[in-house]
């Protein structure tokens, strides 16, 4: 949220806020109460401990100590290609990334989310692992500690796709996107 107003930073492992998010990235080993499912069933976002962990086992992650550190920045002032870019806007804008991406090939969109780990996971991790553009609703911590709005979602751009995202959504804007809401 600090890099949507500009700031960029590198966040050791030791500094990530959330450890839930951190061991997602490969930056922290997993608390046993969070792979059990204790953690978010005692937060009350799953009606049991099974439910929770099931979230856990299906989520996806990188490799315990893989990685040593994150670095976000606005992309206009990185100096540096990152791995994925991700917008943070509301749905009409955020689903303007749907036909940019199926613009030249067609085909459908899939979006993979869970009720937590929106911008480490949904955001940020499927990006990254699979090559395709993914979106999330938010999720409890961006809820609970950032200043994502209520009407507001996430996207997460591979950004070896950003180039060709970007040329569709321009050849699209004089046509589709003026005619669905005049603009």
């Amino acid at each position: 949220m600090r890099a949507r107003k500009g700031e960029g930073f590198v966040i050791p492992a030791e500094m990530h806020a959330c450890v839930v998010g951190g061991s997602s990235l490969g930056l922290l080993p997993t608390p046993e109460k969070v792979r059990k499912g204790t953690f978010h069933y005692n937060l009350g976002m799953f009606k049991s401990e099974t439910a929770a962990s099931k979230t856990m086992e299906e989520r996806v992650e990188l490799e315990e100590g893989s990685v040593i550190a994150t670095i976000v920045s606005p992309l206009k002032t990185a100096g540096f290609e990152p791995d994925v870019v991700i917008i943070v806007d509301q749905p009409e804008t955020l689903y303007w990334l749907i036909p940019a991406t199926t613009f030249e090939n067609g085909g459908r969109v899939e979006m993979s989310t869970a009720s937590f780990q929106a911008t480490c996971v949904d955001a940020t991790l499927i990006p990254l692992v699979t090559g395709k553009i993914n979106l999330s609703m938010g999720c409890f911590g961006c809820r609970k500690a950032t200043d994502i709005q209520t009407d507001e979602m996430l996207a997460g751009i591979p950004f070896k796709e950003l180039p060709e995202v970007v040329k569709n959504l321009e050849e699209m804007h004089k046509g589709p996107m003026e005619k669905a809401r005049g603009k």
